[in-house]
């Protein structure tokens, strides 16, 4: 029996565990990145650590998220991070140079190697087939540190696409395609792999945005060849002796199989407040919009801005609507300036921002009150733009630049321009300047934000205490912890922590803390697809700090799950879902015999308030275990 492409990558990684679907195993990880908003912890996590520098092939730090600078907490945060990359051995990315999986993509991401990022949205390096996953911060710090990385081993879907994409249908179009058919939840511990003819059609930027938001359907990553496209992108990126070819067996097994005929696919949209919430465009036309964004990591290449401006030229923006522009990286701002991109832009009236985030996070650019806001990014989770009563849609930067011209949504294929000429460039513009390389000799700056990451206890012998909230499906990480103005809090975790669930009860973290200061253990009670979203491990930190001792929900998804037993807290799924009715916010509950419940995986959840007792499964591997009874894995690991 062949093998697939990923099962390829994780035979020629496996330092631990057999590698048969299902089972526990642990991967070598050849390169790492981090981000601004989860990094700080992540290097303090690493510092705790004892190291004198960084053990695995390739640690690059980016700072993309957090560039807009009120007050003191995030210059002080970046210093810390070029200082501490410095002395640690690790390539540092400064404030401007770009968003790091665009920037990895370009200049660092190889075929057939793995890569552990403490952001989400790590898998877009799937576009150049590499195995790329996102993960917590502390996860990603253990990597730098040599320590090899724990999945279980997944379940591979096969997505064969046949045909080839029509004008003015892209790349966005594919994976909300894919997003309709597998949606948010349910796809815990799976790999999505990309084969067929119709893969030899799209470039490495257009797989990459595939393999993006791929993570918005809850897979461990997406993979695509490394074929003659991928020798080709990274010749132009004057990579070319890093090409290796690397494909899946024909005769490899899969799970499951979905078929795509690119041909029959047009344009589409994500409506609100989900990513897998899929419309028509043409369904669409005519509702009036007041904001366009195009950028982020999933739609900020150089071909995606050449194809916004072919269709913004000779045009203005429509008086009732803003439009702001944003290149992936510094790269893609300095080739749209010398082609006359940047010009054309311009003159149609977009704003240019900066190369980061910015607003896909709510770090900016929050639209106004009730308004609709076409954006090109990955998350239209409710209140993530900063305005609750706005509503997001994702498009396809076509989609976006022909809808900014009309003030209202409008299918491209109606729009008079020629994209038929625009093509992968031969040769991109590099300059590397942007990189700072370490010399080893900083001495590391901390700024009066940063604290020490915070340790929980070892399991006690008895849980009992209270369901200090009770929330509903598909609840967010940024439910959980807010980002935009909040996130440069990050590294003071009592602060932060005074904004745990601000979207859903503001009244939350005061009432946890109330408990945990009469010696309590707190309960989250929750639905399906918990924790969904960013890789952000505060919102496990933050919880565990005011005293969250378990959570207990109907599914909980992957990265969540292990930053909940990377820092002590108990993930706790209902044997029978019915069960999630029975408690109530309130309620006084407790957990019967922990330490044997623990050993076996079945645990008994008393409701003291309804007199009932309810099953529980622990999902959590024998590894995780061990670190759940140490109170989490900087209690228990040992370089």
């Amino acid at each position: 029996m062949g093998q697939t492409e990923c099962y390829k990558i994780l035979s020629s990684h496996l330092v631990s565990g057999e590698l048969r679907q299902g089972e526990s195993i642990s991967i070598r990880i050849d390169q790492t990145l981090t981000q601004d908003a989860t990094g700080t912890m992540a290097y303090l996590e690493f510092e705790a650590l004892g190291l004198d520098r960084v053990r695995n092939e390739l640690a690059v730090s980016y700072v993309d998220h957090n560039t807009v600078q009120v007050g003191f907490e995030n210059a002080d945060d970046h210093e810390y991070l070029r200082t501490v990359a410095d002395r640690k051995g690790v390539i540092y990315s400064r404030a401007g140079n770009g968003i790091c999986h665009q920037v990895h993509l370009e200049r660092f991401a190889r075929p057939g190697k793995t890569l552990l990022g403490s952001d989400s949205h790590t898998p877009t390096a799937g576009g150049i087939a590499s195995f790329a996953a996102g993960a917590g911060g502390l996860d990603v710090a253990l990597a730098m540190a040599g320590v090899p990385f724990s999945i279980i081993a997944p379940r591979v879907v096969e997505i064969r696409l046949h045909g080839h994409l029509r004008p003015f249908v892209t790349a966005k179009d594919v994976i909300l395609c894919v997003l309709e058919r597998f949606g948010v939840k349910g796809n815990v511990n799976t790999v999505f792999e990309y084969t067929g003819e119709g893969v030899n059609t799209l470039s490495v930027p257009e797989r990459a945005t595939i393999a993006n938001m791929g993570a918005e359907c809850g897979v461990t990553t997406s993979l695509f060849p490394s074929d003659g496209n991928t020798k080709a992108f990274l010749e132009a990126q004057g990579r070319g002796d890093e090409y290796i070819p690397l494909y899946p067996d024909e005769d490899a097994v899969y799970d499951d199989l979905f078929e795509i005929d690119l041909s029959s696919l047009e344009p589409l949209a994500a409506c609100p407040h989900s990513p897998g919430n899929i419309a028509k465009v043409s369904d669409l036309a005519g509702m009036r919009i007041n904001q366009v964004l195009i950028g982020s990591c999933t739609n900020s290449s150089y071909m995606d801005l050449k194809k916004a401006a072919a269709i913004l030229k000779g045009h203005t923006v429509a008086p009732t609507v803003s439009l702001g522009v944003a290149p992936g990286s510094r790269e893609v701002l300095m080739m749209i300036t010398e082609d006359g991109t940047l010009e054309t832009l311009i003159k149609a009236g977009a704003r240019i921002l900066e190369s980061a985030c910015g607003f896909c996070i709510g770090n900016h650019q929050s639209p106004g009150t009730d308004s609709v806001s076409l954006r090109t990014s990955n998350r239209n989770f409710y209140a993530r733009s900063g305005t609750a009563s706005a509503s997001l849609y994702l498009v396809s930067p076509e989609t976006a630049a022909a809808s900014a011209i009309t003030g209202v949504f409008t299918d491209p294929r109606t729009v008079d321009a020629d994209l038929s000429s625009i093509t992968m460039p031969r040769h991109f513009l590099i300059d590397d300047s942007g990189f700072i390389l370490p010399t080893f000799s900083a001495e590391i700056f901390r700024g009066p934000n940063i604290g020490e990451p915070p340790r929980n206890t070892p399991m006690p012998d008895s849980i009992k205490g209270h369901a200090v909230i009770k929330v509903g499906d598909k609840i967010t990480t940024d439910h959980i912890m807010p980002a935009g103005a909040r996130l440069k809090y990050r590294s003071n975790i009592p602060h932060y922590a005074s904004f745990v669930f601000e979207s859903v009860d503001p009244s939350f973290p005061e009432r946890a803390a109330a408990y945990r200061d009469k010696g309590e253990s707190g309960f989250i009670i929750a639905g399906a697809s918990y924790g969904q979203g960013s890789s952000r491990e505060h919102a496990a930190i933050c919880p565990m700090y005011l005293g969250i001792r378990a959570v207990v929900a109907v599914s909980i998804e992957r990265i969540h799950q292990a930053n909940l037993c990377n820092f002590g807290i108990l993930p706790l799924l209902f044997r029978k879902e019915e069960d999630y009715q029975c408690i109530d916010q309130g309620d006084e509950l407790e957990l019967l015999d922990p330490a044997a419940s623990l050993e076996s995986g079945e645990f008994t959840l008393r409701d003291h308030t309804k007199g009932i007792d309810i099953p529980l499964d622990l999902f959590a591997s024998e590894e995780q275990k061990r670190m759940l009874s140490a109170g989490g894995r900087l209690n228990e690991v040992r370089i």
